[in-house]
């Protein structure tokens, strides 16, 4: 056979297996559209809300709500919180995963050096004598490298990259998260001291309706009946100081966990400031910078981008491969002779392989990196209604509450002026103790509603500054971790 003929036959033989292993994925495809943040309407709901620029909140947006204590509670849960360890450990799960995928793409060199001595037996000695001895010396150096001819390994390193930037992404919403729940548990601490101090003036209260109470009983203008249902309320006044007690303790609690600490933490801070509730104002930009500053978004679009080389690895499998593989070495029974020319030896193995038939496990390993893309895309999707969702609601609540809290503190002044008059009277001896029984309670709820409402703002201010991606931006990100490429539509 002439070097023509085989070369024409090896030319034919490679172009089929190329055919044949370019077929096998057809009618595989994804399904996953992104949406356009722009096609999500938000005008109407947001009409009359101001517009700023510097509407973004800073990276230490805590520092607003006006309680220094705060600011070192946040920076000791970022530093000791196990949630923290648990989203840096996952960066560097995909960390390291990224490095391995880039490693693969790399040719292999090995060497190896050795000796052994052994001794022959009986049966085994040629002679038939048993006392035959040998020495092997050997070394040896090998080199393996697979051609990334389609770029597969390319794309599974470029995958595993993605993946290591959206756990970055992921580490850094856990801190935002960490920040809120910090700020929002600080702010029940807040409140359950108000509560508590509500429920200490309203066992004042009903002591001070309890003694006038006597006095009018033992004057003959009350009756026994009356007596024994202040009694009642002051009973009742007791537990309620009880149960605010119950709830200060779960509230240091709750927020010494979050710091990482044994509950003994929560003792050692201080009463909290009443804090500052945020302006109630929305960047201009919004929402289209909304999906850089959102820590969220990021990650996942970072998620879509690492699912669409998975798919481009998984399609390189299905073409032909090459592999180069050799070694060298020498190996010798004298050790005067190890490198003598004798003793030397080496091969050179080039391989080519395609996939012809393997049952459907390339087309089904195929098929679940095209879901797994879907399934980004559609958590990308979720996430960026969520957050239109989040902010959209969050500033019409801080919007209404204001005009909520102005009411009920004209209820609360009004109530403590009744109950200031009935008592007035009640002492004297002209009211009515049922007058002074209902304006108590009036006042009471009043007092809890107004606090209440309080919190809520505080709240709710903490939560736009989650949901504006609490000073994130993807320019922080390392020099190595560029911004994610912008999806298809």
């Amino acid at each position: 056979m002439s070097s023509k003929t085989l070369r024409t036959g090896l030319s034919l033989v490679l172009s089929a297996m190329v055919l044949a292993g370019c077929a096998n994925y057809s009618g595989l495809d994804t399904e996953g559209q992104s949406l356009d943040a722009k096609t999500l309407k938000a005008g109407q709901s947001l009409t009359g809300v101001t517009l700023s620029p510097a509407a973004w909140p800073k990276s230490d947006w805590w520092k607003s709500l006006g309680d220094p204590q705060l600011d070192g509670l946040i920076r000791e849960a970022l530093h000791d919180s196990p949630d923290m360890q648990i989203a840096a450990a996952r960066a560097h799960q995909a960390s390291a995963a990224a490095y391995a995928a880039d490693a693969a793409r790399m040719p292999t060199l090995d060497a190896s050096a050795g000796i052994s001595r052994s001794r022959l037996a009986k049966d085994q000695d040629p002679r038939g004598q048993g006392d035959a001895y040998a020495t092997v010396r050997n070394v040896s150096a090998g080199f393996n490298y697979n051609f990334d001819l389609w770029g597969g390994q390319r794309d599974a390193w470029e995958a595993a990259l993605g993946e290591a930037r959206a756990a970055e992404v992921d580490r850094q919403a856990a801190q935002l998260t960490l920040a809120a729940d910090v700020a929002r548990a600080y702010s029940d601490l807040g409140q359950a001291h108000i509560v508590y101090d509500l429920a200490a003036e309203d066992l004042k209260r009903t002591r001070q309706m309890l003694d006038l109470s006597q006095r009018r009983l033992s004057s003959g203008i009350d009756s026994q009946y009356q007596f024994q249902q202040t009694e009642s309320l002051e009973a009742s006044s007791q537990a309620s100081l009880i149960d605010a007690e119950k709830r200060l303790n779960s509230a240091r609690i709750a927020l010494a966990v979050l710091l990482g600490k044994g509950p003994d933490r929560g003792n050692e801070i201080a009463r909290p400031k009443i804090l500052q509730a945020s302006a109630v104002a929305l960047p201009s930009v919004l929402p289209a910078e909304l999906l850089g500053r959102r820590p969220d978004l990021v990650a996942a679009r970072w998620r879509v981008e690492a699912a669409s080389k998975d798919i481009d690895a998984s399609k390189t499998q299905f073409y032909p491969n090459l592999n180069l593989s050799a070694a060298a070495g020498a190996e010798s029974l004298l050790g005067d002779a190890m490198f003598g020319s004798a003793s030397r030896f080496f091969n050179i193995a080039p391989t080519l392989s395609v996939p012809i038939f393997d049952g459907g496990r390339l087309r089904a390993n195929l098929d679940a990196r095209d879901a797994d893309y879907d399934l980004a895309v559609a958590q990308y999707n979720k996430n960026l209604v969520r957050a239109l969702g989040d902010v959209s609601d969050t500033i019409n609540q801080l919007r209404d509450i204001g005009r909520q809290i102005g009411a009920q503190q004209h209820a609360t002044e009004i109530a403590q002026n009744s109950y200031n008059t009935v008592v007035e009277r009640y002492g004297s001896g002209i009211g009515n103790y049922l007058d002074v029984l209902s304006i108590e309670q009036q006042l009471l709820q009043a007092q809890r509603q107004l606090a209440s409402l309080n919190a809520e703002q505080i709240d709710l201010s903490i939560q736009l500054m989650q949901a504006l991606g609490g000073g994130f931006q993807t320019e922080n990100l390392a020099s190595a971790n560029p911004a994610p490429a912008k999806l298809n539509n």
